[in-house]
C-alpha cells in the first residue's frame, strides 16, 4: 500500500499557502525552516506531484497544488472536528478555543467578557485575536478561527449565531461644526466620515444614512474609531459611533459631541457567530450566554 499524507504535512501545506513564504510558515508552525521544507518535499514525494514552485523571493502554488490545498483544508478541518467531538463527550468548553473580535467591539467589551469566561469556564484555554470583519469571517470559513464576536447585520457566510446585546449608533460632530448634522446624514456625501473597507461599521453607517456602497468613496477614511474621532474633532466631517465606544470615553479630551438625529434610528446587534454545523455548536451557545450575561446584554 502506498504511503498516505499525514495531517501534519497537510497542516504545513496550509500554513505555506497562508503565509506564502517558507520561513514565515515554518515560524508559524513552530518548527525549523529546514524541517518544514523537508516535510513539504516529502508530501510532494508521497503525492508524486509538484505542489509549489520555489524561488528565492516567491512561492507559487501549481494548479494541482491549489487543488490539493482545498482538499487539505477539508481534511484538516474534519480531523479537528473529530477531536473536538471527542472532547465534548465528557465536558463542555474544555481545551483550546480561538475567538476573534472586531476592532469596533474588542476594546470596549473584552475587559468585562474575558474575566467572566475565565470564571465560568476555568478549563477553557481561550486564544483571542482582533480582526476586521471580512478577515475574521474568512478565517472562520477556513477553520483558522472557531468563532467571532461581531456586529450584525453582516455577510459572513453560512453561520449560526447567538445575540449578545443591541448597540445604538450615535451621530457625532465637532462643537460648532455641522450644526445641521441630522439632515446631513441623508444629504451631504463629502462630510460623512467612514471606516475603511473590511469594517462592518462602514456598512452599518451607510445603511443608517440611506447611502449605497457606491456613494462611499469619501476623501477621508480611517482604520480605527480613534482616528475617526480625531478627523471629526478637526472639523473635517461627522460620523456615526457605537454607543459602547462613547460610553467607554472615546470622546474624552475632544470637542466632539453627540447630536440629535431626527428620524435616524440606527443600531447594530452584537453577536457571537460560528460556522454552521460546527461540532462545538453547544459550546458556542454556552460561551455566548456567558458573554451576554457579562455585558448585561438586552438581546434574546
Amino acid at each position: 500500500m502506498k504511503p498516505l499524507p499525514s495531517l501534519r504535512q497537510l497542516s504545513y501545506l496550509l500554513s505555506l499557502h497562508e503565509h506564502g513564504h517558507f520561513g514565515r510558515a515554518a515560524v508559524a508552525s513552530f518548527i525549523s525552516q529546514s524541517a518544514f521544507s523537508a516535510s513539504i518535499a516529502e508530501l510532494e514525494r508521497v503525492l508524486e506531484t509538484s505542489l509549489v514552485e520555489r524561488s528565492k523571493r516567491h512561492v507559487r502554488f501549481t494548479p494541482i497544488g491549489e487543488e490539493i490545498v482545498v482538499r487539505a483544508r477539508q481534511i484538516v478541518r474534519a480531523a479537528e472536528d473529530l477531536h473536538v467531538a471527542a472532547q465534548r463527550s465528557y465536558e463542555p468548553l474544555v481545551g483550546s478555543l480561538r475567538l476573534a473580535a472586531i476592532p469596533t467591539v474588542a476594546p470596549f467589551l473584552l475587559s468585562s467578557i474575558l474575566p467572566a469566561i475565565a470564571r465560568d469556564w476555568p478549563r477553557l484555554q481561550l486564544y483571542v485575536r482582533e480582526m476586521v470583519t471580512s478577515v475574521a469571517c474568512e478565517a472562520m470559513e477556513r477553520g483558522a478561527i472557531d468563532c467571532v464576536l461581531l456586529a450584525l447585520p453582516v455577510e459572513c457566510g453560512d453561520v449560526e449565531s447567538i445575540n449578545i446585546t443591541v448597540d445604538r449608533l450615535i451621530l457625532v460632530a465637532a462643537k460648532g461644526q455641522d450644526e445641521m448634522a441630522s439632515p446631513l446624514c441623508n444629504a451631504d456625501d463629502d462630510r460623512l466620515l467612514l471606516l475603511e473597507d473590511g469594517h462592518c461599521l462602514k456598512e452599518h453607517a451607510l445603511a443608517a444614512c440611506n447611502r449605497a456602497a457606491s456613494e462611499a468613496e469619501g476623501r477621508l477614511v480611517a482604520s480605527t474609531l480613534h482616528t475617526l474621532v480625531q478627523l471629526v474633532d478637526a472639523g473635517l466631517g461627522y460620523t456615526l459611533l457605537p454607543q459602547m465606544a462613547i460610553d467607554a470615553g472615546i470622546l474624552g479630551g475632544t470637542r466632539v459631541e453627540t447630536r440629535p438625529a431626527q428620524g435616524l434610528h440606527a443600531e447594530r446587534m452584537i453577536a457571537l457567530v460560528w460556522r454552521s454545523g460546527h461540532p462545538r455548536t453547544s459550546d458556542f451557545r454556552l460561551l455566548g450566554e456567558t458573554v451576554r450575561q457579562s455585558v448585561g446584554g438586552d438581546a434574546a
